[in-house]
């Protein structure tokens, strides 16, 4: 879970659940001051979709079009919005992506 670089409180996972879908930055709940994902994280959400489209791709050429795939897809969707607020780390300025 991060922890404020501000006040150093640790936020629950529903904190983080909820700020993570925010666009410009998240508030602390605990002193309102405005952090930041690393480009660590940002880099990694990135990756992350691309990397279950391909295999997902790739399984369907090597062993035909499947609905087991597609529904494989849809239960590792949740694992991820689920395990995602774990690896979140926050800064307290906006780093860039490279």
């Amino acid at each position: 879970m991060p922890t404020c670089q501000n006040c150093h409180n640790k936020w629950s996972w529903k904190q983080t659940f909820k700020r993570t879908f925010t666009s410009d930055g998240m508030t602390c709940p605990y002193c309102e001051d405005k952090q930041y994902l690393t480009s660590r994280v940002r880099k990694g959400s990135a990756i992350i979709p691309f990397i279950m489209i391909t295999l997902i791709m790739l399984c369907n050429l090597f062993f035909g079009p499947s609905f087991i795939f597609f529904f494989a897809l849809l239960g590792v969707i949740p694992l991820f919005f689920v395990i995602y607020p774990f690896f979140v780390e926050v800064s307290n300025k906006k780093e860039a992506l490279w």
